[in-house]
């Protein structure tokens, strides 16, 4: 592993073709002996400090489609924090589900599960059937591992029956020395940003693109009023640069004028700091307040000039699902995501249905998407948002991190790449972008 690491830090791409690949790596995992850990505790007492580890694994057998990476970087997205705390089940049955499939899948049912939905690295050895890539290709991944055998995924990868997100739903993720991904992953890693900076935007960044963007999504036009929820965190940070650059009108709900000032900086100027105004959407654990809802929606016309949001771009979930359902305008779109607030929501259908308001279901992204997304930052017109990198041992507090509401943007985890700021091949375009690179660091 050492002879890998070194022959990428010396630009020696060439020779990794030559050098054979270790029987075994370090990684971040879990342990089926332990998804019982946490039972009984609430989830707020849940630590993934205690679930993570970072043990020495055997290498999986490479297999047609797919590609073996050294991963330099990686990045905690919250289905880290769910598979940690085994909410809202424990992975493992995804991984035995998977098993089941053919005789490759049985690869992934182990007793452990290697996590991380991001990274950046080189390709070491490429399967049969992979003409694309080859080894010392750098890349970044993105997180969708599809069977594709299926027609139904053959207009939307993913409306796949097979789609799995890869780390979460497969095993051999990216919070790991080395990774298994199926070569349809792999995207070029932009040249002119460090290993840290180009495996933070993957997930949250595809995610975001075919959440707003997309026609698979809201579909956002110019002069559309978006309402994006955590405009300062991991999805929102990306929202709000993309929904700036496509012409809308971010109205950016943050919780900290920390936070403010991050997406003031990005440049949205309607801001809502929703702690420091004070909105309580539920009155106790069972029951909505709707004079929040329209306190809130009253807020949001002033800041407009009396315009209600086209789209909102939701992801908390439950605490504000129902707000974000009133204060969608008459025919506009709430695009809902991930529930990091919980899963189970609650609205007033009458809002819903008497105004012709729509809710779309958005997940990930296909390759196209994630692709076009990836694009973005290669041209420097969307930026990560990293704003703290951890060394691999400490993975579990960037998880707690993350887990906790205490980071902004992205929180990177460095794998094989012994220190951050390593990894840029084109040093001219980065100093066009430096300080928008650099905008979350140190925040």
């Amino acid at each position: 592993m050492f002879e890998i690491r070194d022959a990428i830090l010396a630009d020696q791409l060439d020779a990794l073709a030559g050098l054979p690949v270790p029987e075994s790596y370090r990684a971040v995992l879990v342990r089926k002996d332990e998804q019982d850990m946490f039972a009984g505790l609430p989830a707020k007492d849940k630590d993934p400090r205690k679930s993570l580890h970072v043990e020495e694994v055997a290498t999986p057998e490479l297999g047609p489609g797919e590609a073996i990476v050294a991963v330099m970087a990686s990045s905690v997205n919250y289905n880290t924090v769910w598979t940690s705390i085994f909410e809202p089940v424990s992975t493992f049955g995804f991984l035995e589900r998977y098993g089941r499939l053919h005789d490759l899948a049985r690869r992934h049912d182990l007793p452990y599960h290697v996590v991380g939905s991001d990274l950046a690295g080189v390709v070491l050895r490429t399967g049969p059937g992979v003409n694309r890539w080859k080894p010392g290709d750098e890349v970044v991944a993105h997180c969708l591992s599809v069977e594709l055998e299926d027609p139904a995924g053959h207009d939307d990868t993913m409306l796949d029956p097979q789609q799995r997100i890869w780390g979460f739903e497969t095993n051999f993720g990216g919070l790991a020395e080395l990774a298994l991904v199926k070569s349809n992953q792999l995207l070029p890693k932009p040249a002119h940003l460090t290993w840290e900076e180009a495996a933070a935007p993957g997930l949250v960044n595809s995610t975001a693109y075919r959440q707003l963007v997309s026609r698979n999504g809201a579909g956002m036009k110019q002069g559309d009023v978006v309402l994006i929820w955590g405009a300062s965190g991991g999805l929102g940070s990306y929202a709000t640069q993309m929904a700036l650059n496509g012409g809308a009108i971010p109205v950016c709900v943050v919780s900290s004028p920390e936070k403010a000032a991050i997406v003031r900086s990005m440049g949205a100027e309607l801001v809502i700091d929703r702690s420091a105004e004070g909105y309580r959407f539920w009155k106790d654990e069972d029951t909505q307040d709707p004079r929040e809802w329209q306190r809130f929606g009253k807020r949001i016309r002033e800041l407009t000039g009396g315009d209600d949001v086209d789209i909102v771009f939701e992801h908390p979930g439950r605490e504000t699902f129902g707000a974000s359902v009133y204060v969608a305008k008459k025919g506009g779109t709430i695009v809902t995501c991930a529930s990091t607030s919980g899963f189970l929501h609650q609205y007033d259908n009458r809002y819903l249905w008497m105004n012709l308001k729509r809710i779309v279901g958005s997940h990930f992204a296909n390759y196209k998407e994630a692709w076009e997304a990836n694009r973005l930052i290669d041209k420097g017109l969307i930026h990560p948002t990293l704003s703290k990198v951890y060394p691999m041992e400490e993975v579990g507090q960037a998880a707690c991190d993350v887990k906790n509401n205490c980071h902004q943007g992205k929180v990177g985890v460095l794998t094989l790449a012994p220190t951050e700021g390593l990894g840029v091949t084109d040093a001219e375009k980065r100093e066009q972008h430096l300080a928008a690179i650099n905008r979350f660091r140190g925040v």
